[in-house]
């Protein structure tokens, strides 16, 4: 009983302790799952990971290939798919997520971007719309193919490097062995995480070119080029690095005074966001439009109907000013090279990109040159075989290890005239021949065909050692094979900055309080100063000679006696203000005239010696340096001879606004009245025209033009025969094909060479320029005739040689001062020629004109300004 009771005891004990240890085991368990974590730990891994993951798999693409990872498995997935016909993008994409873990959605828009770049995929259906923004019909209905230019850059099984899909059930190429600059023909734009990475789209044949510079080891130049097309300025693209910008403009044109065409786009815009910006700067009071017009189809064009009185010029500039009709990009060059993203401008990009070309081609030309040394061994060893009878040896053979040696022993003598070790798999392919195939056998042949590998060796070592030679003539073939139709879109050009405040449309009214000394736009019960626009500056002068510069508000406070207040122009030296004042109480009165060009906003100055008490008590503000004359009025006092005397203000010199001036009178003033209105004091006004911009400027840039005065006049001709006149007003804009801009002078007589496509002929004619501002014709209203030749020259000769079936006639010269009377621009000339004409060249005028004193005055003045005069012939189109 005693022992039962012992081992009832011992088992209980067991059992606590067991229970002891499970509860131990469970408080461990307890103890881990509560153990303190550091979040910022946790945060600072996971962080690092997936922002690693988002920079090496998904935002950046790689610098060899040029393609981010679902680009580069679609191309995968459409190689695998390929067999010449096209695909329902439906079913790419379902082949594609074999490769790619996140869905059809990331697979199906990167699909639609690479075929609406129109260089890798061969599409078919609606795919959207990079002009008007319209996306692409659904998958199920749009199909894709590869083009053939991606089939001939983009892959080779046999220079690719693998590794296993993200389930291991696949392979997938690590980068696809792309030989051509793929990454800048295309451009990219990804947003990682820490990092983005925007590069743009270049040119396709510029590229080739700068491939075979580079490979030539002569400088090259990248600059983009936008599908959108445009006008972009690259001063600034700092070769696409991070830090550079490129200003990119819409190309509008003047259809007629009323309305305006925009032909091109600004890259990243649609022709519906670059409607709502103008409609949008039109509602704020901007610009003034009257409605817009969008017949935008294959080409882009949105007609913006202007109304009546709106400067067309003006309204060109504010449309880049406050719209999307301009742009600055900043682009940000970061690629992935050895699981890294590194910031290298375009230029490296492209030298990585020809090098890795070389390397490819090299390593293809070497693959080829095995192959073809594997195929002239067999083929050695398989005449050798037959020629020689070597499988009779054979057939007393009762086992293959015999079979083996005894054909090894036959193939011994040789050996030696091979190009490798003759191996057992060589011997075993000996016996697999057919007994057909030996009887057959024609050793003529087989002789001719070895001769043929031998001649592909001689060419693919010959490529080997010139594989710099190779590789250009691989890109010329490129470019021939694929160029076609890949001109550059978009024009190169420094672009001018505009100032808003100069093209703004006045949509405010400015008034002014005097005696409170206000001024704003609603006090509507008060004093009408001018229009002016809500980003206008105003210049107020109090009557104790100090003045500010304030900026358009509702309602200011600018001090009380307010004696002239106005918009005011920054930078303008042709506005002169002619003031009279009192330096203190009881001080000399002073004369004084100077402009203001530009001061700090909201700081008070002091147009008088700063004299306490100092008062103003004549003052003008002329637009044009005008100078009155003004009667002025002393107080009476004793032995005072003049009281009363006239002063011109054309004979005080313009100063700086700080000047004090010159002293007018020692004796108080009773009053100042004006005399006689002025004339202007500055002369004309001096203008330069700046070819690279296509602007006027009064800053002495690109080519001097004259000193203008009044209603003076600009004459400009452009390359496709027409001219037209216009003011010298600064906003004005010209033509891109613009050929002479001149001061017009009616008397000038100009001879031009034209192709007269109605008649098919040659012909020259002499005449002067009949004003007006309407762009007109002077070869004709057929769009194919092309103006050849222009000059000012008064007697130009020519040298006309001939071609065609008339090339051994001899060149015959012409005196066009002889040849043909001066007439009308409207007249056709005279037929040039009878015979078939090859070239049209220009000599040196035997008969020089003299010169009229005014004219040689004129001219040496322009040579002074570095004016260069058209006396030779300019060239209008290629003859």
């Amino acid at each position: 009983m005693s022992k039962e009771n012992n081992e009832r005891t011992d088992q209980q004990n067991k059992e606590a302790l067991e229970n002891q240890s499970e509860m131990t085991d469970k408080e461990k368990q307890s103890d881990e799952l509560h153990k303190i974590v550091h979040l910022s730990g946790m945060y600072k891994d996971w962080f690092l990971d997936y922002a690693s993951y988002v920079i090496l798999e998904r935002a950046v693409p790689h610098l060899y290939d040029g393609l981010k990872p679902v680009q580069r498995r679609i191309m995968h997935a459409m190689k695998r798919l390929d067999d010449g016909r096209y695909n329902k993008v439906a079913n790419i994409i379902g082949y594609t997520m074999q490769y790619h873990p996140h869905g059809d959605a990331s697979i199906g828009d990167a699909l639609v971007q690479l075929g609406q770049k129109d260089l890798l995929v061969d599409s078919q259906g609606n795919w959207g719309n990079i002009l008007t923004g319209d996306g692409a019909a659904a998958p199920r209905y749009i199909e894709a193919r590869l083009s053939k230019f991606a089939l001939d850059v983009v892959f080779n099984p046999k220079t690719t490097e693998w590794k296993k899909s993200y389930d291991g059930r696949n392979d997938e190429p690590l980068t696809l062995p792309v030989k051509f600059p793929l990454l800048l023909a295309q451009g990219v734009e990804g947003i990682a995480v820490g990092l983005a990475s925007k590069i743009l789209p270049h040119n396709f044949n510029e590229l080739i070119d700068a491939c075979i510079a580079y490979l030539k080891g002569k400088d090259f130049e990248l600059l983009p080029d936008f599908p959108t097309g445009g006008i972009a300025d690259f001063s600034k693209y700092n070769d696409g690095i991070r830090g550079g910008s490129v200003k990119i403009r819409a190309k509008i044109e003047k259809e007629d005074k009323k309305t305006l065409k925009i032909t091109e786009l600004p890259f990243g815009k649609t022709t519906q966001s670059l409607i709502d910006s103008i409609l949008k700067a039109n509602e704020k009071g901007k610009i003034k439009i009257r409605k817009i017009d969008d017949n935008t189809s294959e080409f882009v064009e949105i007609l913006i109907h202007l109304p009546s009185g709106t400067s067309p010029d003006q309204t060109i500039d504010a449309l880049y000013a406050f719209t999307d009709c301009e742009v600055s990009i900043s682009p940000n060059s970061c690629v992935i090279e050895n699981s890294k993203p590194v910031f290298i401008g375009v230029s490296e990009i492209l030298k990585y990109s020809a090098d890795n070309t070389v390397k490819l081609l090299k390593q293809e030309l070497e693959i080829k040159k095995r192959e073809l040394q594997e195929a002239w061994h067999l083929s050695s060893l398989e005449k050798i075989f037959i020629e020689n009878r070597i499988y009779h040896d054979i057939e007393e053979c009762e086992t293959w290890e015999s079979v083996i040696k005894t054909i090894d022993k036959g193939l011994e003598p040789f050996k030696k005239n091979l190009l490798r070790e003759v191996t057992e798999e060589d011997i075993v392919k000996l016996t697999e021949i057919k007994i057909k195939r030996i009887t057959k056998f024609d050793v003529k042949k087989a002789d001719e065909y070895i001769k043929g590998i031998e001649d592909e060796l001689k060419e693919v070592q010959t490529h080997l050692d010139n594989i710099i030679d190779f590789t250009i003539n691989y890109y010329k073939q490129i470019r021939k094979k694929h160029g076609d139709g890949r001109d550059r879109k978009t024009e190169i050009r420094n672009l001018d900055t505009i100032a808003a405040t100069q093209v703004v449309v006045a949509n405010e009214k400015l008034y002014v309080n005097r005696e409170e000394g206000f001024i704003g736009t609603s006090l509507k019960k008060d004093e009408f100063v001018s229009e002016c626009s809500d980003i206008d500056e105003v210049i107020v002068f109090l009557r104790d000679g100090k003045y500010i510069i304030t900026k358009v508000d509702d309602k200011v406070f600018v001090g009380k006696d307010i004696i002239h207040v106005a918009v005011f122009k920054r930078n303008d030296d042709r506005t002169i203000y002619n003031v009279i004042y009192r330096d203190g109480l009881n001080g000399s009165i002073m004369v004084k005239r100077c402009a203001i060009k530009g001061i700090t906003r909201d700081k008070e100055y002091d147009i008088t010696k700063g004299t306490s008490k100092s008062k103003i008590l004549y003052m003008t503000a002329n637009p044009n340096g005008e100078a009155e004359i003004v009667k002025v009025y002393l107080r009476p006092r004793p032995r005072l001879k003049k009281p009363i005397f006239e002063f011109n203000f054309s004979e005080l010199a313009i100063k700086g606004r700080q000047s004090m001036g010159n002293i007018l009178t020692k004796y108080a003033v009773h009053k100042i009245v004006l005399k006689d209105e002025g004339v202007s004091t500055l002369g004309g006004r001096k203008i330069w025209f700046e070819d690279e911009v296509l602007r006027l400027n009064a800053d002495g840039r690109g080519e001097y033009l004259g000193e203008f005065h009044g209603d003076d006049k600009i004459l400009v001709i452009t390359r496709s025969g027409n001219y037209r006149l216009t003011s010298y007003d600064l906003m004005n804009h010209f033509e891109d094909d613009v050929m002479l801009v001149e001061k017009f002078r009616p008397e000038k007589i100009f001879s031009a060479v034209y192709y007269d496509a109605d008649l098919e002929y040659y012909y020259v004619k002499r005449f002067t320029i009949d004003p007006t501002d309407k762009l007109t014709s002077f070869i004709g209203d057929n769009e194919e005739s092309k103006l050849l030749q222009l000059t000012e020259v008064e007697y130009p000769r020519l040298e006309v040689s001939f071609g065609g079936r008339h090339k051994d006639r001899e060149n015959e010269i012409i005196e066009i001062a002889d040849f043909i009377g001066v007439k009308s621009y409207k007249a056709r000339g005279k037929r040039l020629s009878n015979y078939e004409v090859k070239v049209v060249k220009e000599l040196e005028p035997l008969i020089v004109k003299e010169e009229k004193p005014e004219e040689q005055q004129h001219n040496e003045e322009n040579d002074e300004q570095d004016n260069s005069q058209m006396s030779l012939f300019k060239n209008g189109k290629d003859n």
